[in-house]
Order: structure tokens, then sequence, then C-alpha cells
């Protein structure tokens, strides 16, 4: 089995969709071995999404990130990362409402930055993500 870290964002806490997420997350097949409400604050926020820092968008993703607490998952299930990946839809919730309507982004977010969830692109993301949070290495 894989593990992949699914965080549920501000705006998904805020709607009050931290509970419809875990429901699709466990019907879709994966269980959630570990879990954490945190409040982030800039430095957590510069230092884990560091590969956009050069990206227009990246001072509003850390405000955006940093207005509320956020969920943090710990998902594991064979193909994690891909199954969550496909699970969550495109990145822009608007061009997901269009395109994978029945997908999380789908269902709860506003657009490409109020997108309600992150998943972690790759293994190797996912390992590096985890470890971020939960101080743990896996092989």
């Amino acid at each position: 089995k894989e593990k992949t870290l699914a965080i549920i964002k501000p705006d998904g806490l805020f709607g009050n969709y931290t509970d419809v997420i875990k429901k699709i997350v466990l019907e879709s097949g994966f269980s959630i071995p570990r879990e954490m409400m945190v409040q982030l604050n800039e430095d957590n926020v510069k230092v884990f999404y560091a590969e956009h820092s050069s990206k227009s968008f990246f001072p509003s993703l850390v405000k955006y990130m940093t207005s509320g607490p956020v969920v943090i998952l710990v998902l594991e299930k064979v193909n994690a990362v891909y199954d969550w990946r496909a699970l969550i839809g495109p990145t822009d919730a608007r061009k997901a409402k269009l395109t994978q309507p029945g997908s999380i982004r789908a269902i709860c977010g506003l657009d490409s930055e109020r997108n309600c969830v992150h998943g972690s692109d790759s293994l190797e993301s996912a390992a590096r993500e985890i470890s971020f949070f939960f101080k743990e290495t896996f092989p």
C-alpha cells in the first residue's frame, strides 16, 4: 500500500466540508492512519510550498493557507497518490465543476486558489509532505 498526503484547506473547514471529504475518502477505499488539525503559520506554508515561491500567486497562497485551520490527513491504499489526485479533480475548481462534477474540488472548491484540498503529486512528494507534518520517514 502507498501513503499520500491530503490537506483540507481553510475553505474546506469554513464550508463544513471536512466530514463530507472524509466520507468520500473512506468510501473510495482509503484508510486514514493519521490525522490532525493545525493552524499553519507563514514559515510553515513558505517551506511546504517552496516550489511555488517564484510564482505570482505565492503571496496570496501563503495568506490563504494561514487564514484558518487545516486538516492534515495521511491516506493509505494501493495506488494512493494517483487515486487521490483523480478523486480531487483539476486544480482549478471552476474547471473541475465542468469536467469532473463529482470530484472533491467540484463539490467544495471555488477557483484555482480556493480549491478545498491539497494532494501530493508523486510518491516522493508524499513522503516529503508526510514527514513535514508528522516527522516520520517512509521507505
